[in-house]
């Protein structure tokens, strides 16, 4: 361990930074190798820190649930709140549940309902698996690694980085003022192109949600 107030050149910084992103790859190839034994997906999105007698948890497990018994193998984050939830509902439907975990120092653990996983040390390639080739993307409430991942997702699909799939924000309550802000600055400021606002479809209806997954799926295999 460094001591503190010890200034380290900034060159030995470097190389320290670069050792670790050594297994990057590695870890992207780990995730493939999961991914490629499931053919439909759907990937989860939300915060750790809901609980189980939350709304958003059981609407979570309830569309997973239903999702799964569609046959739709069900991807999270492997950590507790809406992750749990989703990765619960897909167990409870007798289905595939994924969980790509991540290790920190505090607050997340793999959850104990994930039928696959693999644990990432480095967030960017945990993205890069979670965003390869799902059907869908649903997103729950929640804090600033859930911006970060619909940010990252919404940007890959405008700049065509990644095949266009759905992606759904759920609860209007939660994401509307967000909504209003794209549509209220970023819109007319051009920063975005008419049409952006439109990548993402914000909903709290189930049955919706399953709908425009479905009809996603039906046109891919036409």
């Amino acid at each position: 361990m460094t001591p503190k107030n010890v200034c380290i050149p900034r060159e030995l910084q470097l190389q320290a930074a670069m050792f670790r992103l050594g297994d990057v790859d590695e870890e992207i190839h780990a995730g493939y190798e999961i991914l490629q034994k499931y053919h439909k997906t759907v990937t989860f999105f939300g915060s750790a820190r809901i609980s189980e007698d939350s709304e958003y948890y059981q609407k979570a497990k309830d569309l997973a649930f239903q999702l799964a018994k569609d046959g739709y193998t069900i991807i999270t984050g492997g950590g507790g709140g809406i992750m749990e939830a989703a990765n619960r509902g897909a167990i409870e439907a007798g289905g595939q549940s994924i969980g790509f975990n991540i290790r920190l120092p505090h607050e997340q653990s793999l959850n104990k309902y994930t039928t696959d996983s693999f644990a990432f040390t480095h967030f960017a390639p945990r993205k890069i698996v979670m965003t390869l080739l799902a059907d869908a993307y649903v997103c729950f409430p929640g804090g600033f690694g859930t911006m970060d991942e619909i940010c990252e997702i919404i940007t890959l699909t405008q700049t065509k980085k990644m095949s266009s799939a759905p992606i759904i924000l759920f609860d209007k309550k939660f994401w509307g003022k967000w909504d209003d802000f794209v549509r209220s600055n970023m819109l007319p400021s051009e920063l975005i192109s008419d049409g952006d606002e439109k990548i993402y479809t914000i909903t709290e209806n189930i049955p919706e949600i399953i709908s425009v997954i479905k009809n996603r799926r039906t046109c891919c295999d036409c």
